[in-house]
C-alpha cells in the first residue's frame, strides 16, 4: 500500500546538540549557518540561482564511487550512519540490554538486543558464504511441487505471510473513506521493474539488461546457458503482459483510481480464473464484507494471463521471484550480483557502499524502531520536541494566512481547507508508543541465526501483526518510520505529518544558525509536509483523513488548472537527452516544494515581527539568507544513469530543480534579490503559479 502515502525524501544529519542551550552552559556562538565558500558568485541569483548557491561546490565535488548521486543530503545521511553505527557497535560491545519478560514472565531479548543480532547476522559474511543458496532451497522446492493451476493459488496463499509469491497479495490499511478503521486490500504482486521499463520503448535497453541479469541469476541456480537464457525470455513476457494493464504511474496518483470495494463474489466475476474466496480463507480472512481492490484493470487482465498461461510458465516467473526477492540476503557474491544490475546497471553506482551502511540500512527497515531506541537514547534529548515545536507552529501560522489571502478560493472552501488544517496532527522526533517487537523471534549468533531466516521472521511477523488489525480502529499512535530515519512524511489517512529525529538536525535546523537560515532549511520541510494536505491527492481528504470531496465544483476546477500550469513548468525542461521532467507525476511533490517555500517564508516573518529583525549577515538580508538555505539543501550532483532512473520512478524531481524552479513562482524572492524583467529566473506575474 506505499502508493497510498506521501513520503518526502530529504537527507539531514549530525547531533542536534541542545544540551548547549540550558541556561547553566555559556551562550553558543552564532554558526554561519550559508556556506559562502560552495557559492559562485561569478553567477547572479536572478540569472541561475542553483549554480550562484552551489557552482563551486559543484565544480569542486566529486560524486563518490559507491554512490548515484551526491549532494548535502547525501552527506549528511551518512554521517548519520555514521553515528547509529558508532551506537550500534558500543551496543555489540557492551550488550547492556533492558532486562524484558513475556506475558508469561518469561524473560526475552529486549527490542534493542533483538536490533544487535540481526544486524551481527547481516555481517558475519563467514556463515553467509557457507550456507550459499541453502536458505532459499526449501522455498525454490515447494514451487517444484507446483503440479497445476490450483497448486498456483494454494502456493501464493501459503506464501502469504512470507512476503508473496506475486500475481497478487492481500494486505491491511486504513479504509480510505473511513480512516478510523482497518480494511482489507487486494492489490498486485510486485515485478522485477517498475512498470515503465516494460511498456516504455525509450528504455528498451533496460529491459534487454534485465532479461540478462535474470537469465545469469538462473544460470547460478542450476539452468544452463540455454535453458536459462529461453526461460529468462519466458519470465520476462510474462511479466510484460501483467505490467501492459497496471495502471499508469501517473494514473495510480489518482487515490480515487485506487479505491474500489467489493464483494467476494463481484471480484470473482471480475477476475474468475482464480478462487477468490479460498485465498482468503487460506490466509485466514472470515467473513469479509468487502474487499477493496486497488487496480481493476489489472485485476480483470490478471484472470486472462492466468488462464491463458502454462502451468510451467508461471512456475517459472515464481521461481524467479523467489530467487530475486533472496538474493541480498544470501552469500556474498548473489548479493553482489544483486547490486551490479540494480545500482551498477540501472542507476550508475560504481562501488558498493560499506558492507556495514548496507547491513544498517537492511537493519532500519526491519526493525527500525528496536534500534531507534538506542539512537534517540544517544542522540536526541526530550526538549528538542519543544524546540522543534515552536518552529512548527510559526509555519503552520504561515499557512494558515497564505489560505486566507488566497485569490482564487471561496470562502466556502477556505473555510473548509482551513478546518482541516487545524486537524493536522504533527508527530515529531519519535514515537510516544514504541513498536511491541516481544513477539518477533530474531536468533543471534550464539543461537545460530541467520540473516535469511531473521528476515523470514520479521517479514512473517510484519504480516500477522497487519492481519490482526483487519476490521479493529486505527491505531494512529504508530510511526511509518524509525526516529533514526533521515526522511519526513505526510500520511493522508491519519491527516498527519511526521518528523524523525534525524532530520531535526543541522543543515535543516541547527540552533547555532540564525533563524532566517532554518526557516529555509527545515521550515521548508515542515511546509512541504504540510503542503501535502493540500497537493493534488492530500486535498481530496478531509480533516478526519477520510477520501471525501470538501471543495466547491468551481473551486475544484481552478485548482486543477492551476496545477495544469505547475506540470507544464516542470515537463518543459529537458533534463538530460531528450528526456523531459514528468510534471504531471511530480505535480504533488512541486505543489509541496511551492507551498512549503511560501509557508515557511510566512513563519519566518512571524518569527521576525515577534523577536525583532536582525542586522544582515555576510551583506545578506534574512530574506536572502532564507531563499539561499533552500537552495543549499537541495545542492545535488547526479549520475547520468541515476537522473534517468529517478525521472522513470521517483514522484520527485531532481534536487537541481527543486532548489530553484518553485522560486520562480514566489513574489517574495523577486523582491529579496531584485528579479527583473530580462533575467533568467524571471516569469511574468500572471505566469507565476499560486496555488498555496
Amino acid at each position: 500500500m506505499k502508493t497510498i502515502k506521501k513520503v518526502f525524501f530529504v537527507s539531514a544529519i549530525a547531533s542536534l546538540g541542545l544540551v548547549a542551550c540550558k541556561q547553566d552552559k555559556p551562550k553558543e556562538e552564532k554558526a554561519p549557518g550559508i556556506a559562502l565558500e560552495n557559492m559562485d558568485k561569478t553567477v547572479k541569483p536572478t540569472d541561475d540561482f542553483f549554480r550562484h548557491v552551489n557552482g563551486t561546490w559543484i565544480d569542486k565535488t566529486e560524486i563518490p564511487d559507491d554512490q548515484t548521486s551526491w549532494g548535502g543530503f547525501n552527506q549528511l545521511r551518512k554521517k548519520t550512519d555514521a553515528d547509529v553505527l558508532t551506537i550500534l557497535n558500543k551496543a555489540i560491545e557492551e550488550r547492556n540490554f533492558p532486562k524484558v519478560k513475556d506475558a508469561k514472565g518469561n524473560e526475552i531479548d529486549s527490542d534493542q538486543e533483538k536490533a544487535v543480532n540481526y544486524y551481527q547476522t547481516i555481517m558475519d559474511t563467514v556463515a553467509r558464504n557457507a550456507q550459499g543458496k541453502a536458505p532459499v532451497m526449501p522455498y525454490l522446492a515447494k514451487v517444484d511441487e507446483i503440479k497445476t493451476k490450483k497448486d498456483v493459488e494454494t502456493y501464493l496463499t501459503n506464501m502469504a505471510p512470507y512476503g508473496g509469491g506475486g500475481f497478487y497479495g492481500f494486505g491491511v490499511y486504513n479504509d480510505l473513506k473511513n480512516s478510523s478503521q482497518y480494511a482489507g486490500y487486494m492489490g498486485g504482486g510486485s515485478l522485477g521493474l517498475s512498470r515503465d521499463y516494460y511498456v516504455d520503448a525509450k528504455v528498451k535497453d533496460k529491459l534487454e539488461k534485465y532479461q540478462e541479469f535474470v537469465a545469469k541469476m538462473l544460470q547460478e541456480f542450476g539452468d544452463d546457458a540455454t535453458t536459462a537464457k529461453k526461460n529468462a525470455a519466458t519470465i520476462v513476457a510474462l511479466e510484460t503482459s501483467l505490467a501492459t494493464p497496471m495502471m499508469s504511474k501517473e494514473e495510480s496518483r489518482d487515490i480515487r483510481k485506487l479505491y474500489n470495494p467489493m464483494t467476494v463474489a463481484e471480484l470473482q466475476k471480475l477476475s474468475p480464473a482464480i478462487d477468490w474466496q479460498a485465498h482468503l480463507d487460506g490466509v485466514g480472512v472470515k467473513d469479509l464484507d468487502k474487499v477493496i481492490v486497488t487496480d481493476l484493470g489489472y485485476f480483470k487482465a490478471l484472470s486472462d494471463v492466468f488462464a491463458k498461461t502454462s502451468v510451467a510458465d508461471i512456475k517459472l516467473l515464481l521461481r524467479w521471484n523467489t530467487i530475486n526477492s533472496a538474493l541480498g540476503s544470501l552469500s556474498t557474491d548473489l548479493e553482489t550480483a544483486n547490486w551490479e544490475f540494480y545500482s551498477k546497471e540501472m542507476r550508475g553506482a560504481k562501488k558498493q557502499r560499506a558492507r556495514d551502511e548496507r547491513a544498517l540500512g537492511s537493519l532500519n527497515g526491519a526493525v527500525g524502531e528496536a534500534l531507534g531506541k538506542l539512537y534517540v537514547e544517544k542522540m536526541f534529548p526530550p526538549e528538542a520536541k519543544e524546540k522543534a515545536k515552536e518552529m512548527i507552529d510559526n509555519v503552520m501560522l504561515g499557512f494558515e494566512a497564505r489560505i486566507a489571502q488566497l485569490p482564487w478560493m471561496s470562502e466556502v472552501t477556505k473555510e473548509k481547507a482551513l478546518e482541516k488544517l487545524h486537524k493536522l496532527t504533527v508527530k515529531i522526533a519519535y514515537p510516544d508508543v514504541w513498536k511491541d517487537y516481544s513477539e518477533l523471534q530474531v536468533k543471534g549468533l550464539k543461537e545460530g541465526g541467520s540473516y535469511f531466516e531473521n528476515a523470514i521472521n520479521v517479514t512473517k511477523w510484519n504480516y500477522n501483526k497487519e492481519m490482526a488489525k483487519l476490521g479493529k480502529e486505527v491505531d494512529r499512535t504508530e510511526w511509518g518510520m524509525s526516529p533514526q530515519t533521515v526522511n519526513a512524511y505526510f500520511n493522508p489517512v491519519n491527516n498527519e505529518i511526521v518528523f524523525p529525529a534525524a532530520i531535526l538536525q543541522p543543515p535543516f535546523y541547527d540552533y547555532k544558525a540564525d533563524e532566517a537560515v532554518n526557516y529555509g532549511g527545515i521550515g521548508a520541510v515542515i511546509g512541504h509536509e504540510i503542503s501535502h494536505s493540500f497537493d493534488d491527492s492530500g486535498a481530496r481528504f478531509d480533516g478526519d483523513g477520510n477520501l471525501k470531496n470538501w471543495w466547491t465544483e468551481e473551486d475544484a476546477v481552478k485548482f486543477k488548472e492551476i496545477g495544469g500550469k505547475l506540470i507544464k513548468q516542470y515537463s518543459d525542461i529537458i533534463a538530460i537527452d531528450s528526456m523531459h521532467l514528468n510534471g504531471e507525476y511530480t505535480l504533488g511533490e512541486n505543489i509541496g516544494d511551492l507551498g512549503g517555500v511560501q509557508a515557511a517564508y510566512e513563519g519566518l516573518q512571524i518569527f521576525l515581527q515577534k523577536n525583532g529583525r536582525p542586522a544582515d549577515i555576510d551583506g545578506y538580508t534574512p530574506e536572502q539568507r532564507f531563499f539561499l538555505s533552500w537552495g543549499t539543501i537541495w545542492r545535488t550532483k547526479m549520475r547520468d544513469e541515476a537522473l534517468k532512473n529517478l525521472i522513470m520512478t521517483n514522484t520527485h524531481s531532481p534536487g537541481m530543480y527543486r532548489a530553484y524552479m518553485p522560486l520562480k513562482n514566489v513574489d517574495a524572492f523577486y523582491k529579496a534579490f531584485n528579479v527583473k524583467e530580462g533575467d533568467k529566473m524571471y516569469l511574468k506575474p500572471e505566469e507565476r503559479v499560486k496555488i498555496w
